[in-house]
């Protein structure tokens, strides 16, 4: 990366924090989206309307409200515990919010509910023939579940996860709201100082627009991987 009037180092370093905020919260993500799925298909009343509770409040809430919400909201919450139990015990305790750690839980939080949707349709998707020969064969539901519906489902899933992934690739840029130094507030900060946006904006434009391409590039790969000897149409 060119020096930036100095900031290029800067730069970098934000881009390396926002490609593992991006990582880390895709991997929360996709455990959440297993778990809500798994609790919507399941027979369980209250696992089936605490994940639909989940969905509903979360993909209804815009993405800047839910990081500003759980950042400084959840600041609140902690200290207001802090002082109850002090006054009423007399334990000190106290823990300072890290906007990287909020960002991750916040945008993991987001994208697992739409990855609980993404899987909820995949599994569904996956021939009852299929699942009713592994029950014939003596598998067990865990081995149903583990050698067959999570591979059929996977397939199906794929295009969906990649969908999800570049809108949260680019949803990572709202952390600069909450202070965490990623490439956009360093360049937010340095085109003020500077009085150049472009110079600042459009490296960090191409770098998001490097990372969607080739992330365009490998979910087709994986999606062609997963449909090797599939008739496409089944």
């Amino acid at each position: 990366m060119l020096d930036l009037k100095g900031y290029g180092p800067a730069l970098l370093e934000g881009a390396a924090v926002t490609i593992e905020l991006a990582f880390l919260s895709l991997a929360l993500a996709l455990v959440l989206g297993l778990l809500g799925a798994s609790a919507k298909l399941s027979h369980n009343r209250a696992a089936k309307g605490v994940a639909t509770t989940y969905t509903t409040l979360i993909r209804g809430v815009p993405d800047l409200v839910m990081m500003l919400l759980f950042y400084y909201g959840g600041q609140v919450a902690v200290n207001q515990i802090s002082d109850y139990l002090y006054d009423q015990y007399e334990v000190d305790f106290f823990f300072q919010f890290n906007p990287f750690i909020a960002g991750v839980l916040t945008i993991g939080l987001i994208f697992g509910a739409y990855m609980t949707e993404t899987f909820r349709g995949a599994f569904l998707a996956v021939d009852s023939g299929q699942i009713e020969a592994a029950r014939a064969y003596g598998f067990t539901r865990w081995h149903t579940f583990r050698r067959i519906m999570i591979p059929q489902m996977l397939r199906h899933a794929l295009p969906g996860i990649g969908n999800n992934w570049q809108v949260l690739l680019k949803t990572t840029a709202l952390v600069s709201i909450i202070g965490l130094t990623d490439m956009v507030r360093v360049a937010e900060q340095a085109a003020k100082a500077e009085r150049a946006p472009f110079l600042f904006f459009i490296p960090v434009a191409l770098v998001y627009l490097a990372l969607t391409a080739g992330s365009e590039l490998f979910i087709k790969w994986l999606d062609k991987r997963a449909n090797a000897g599939v008739v496409q149409g089944d």
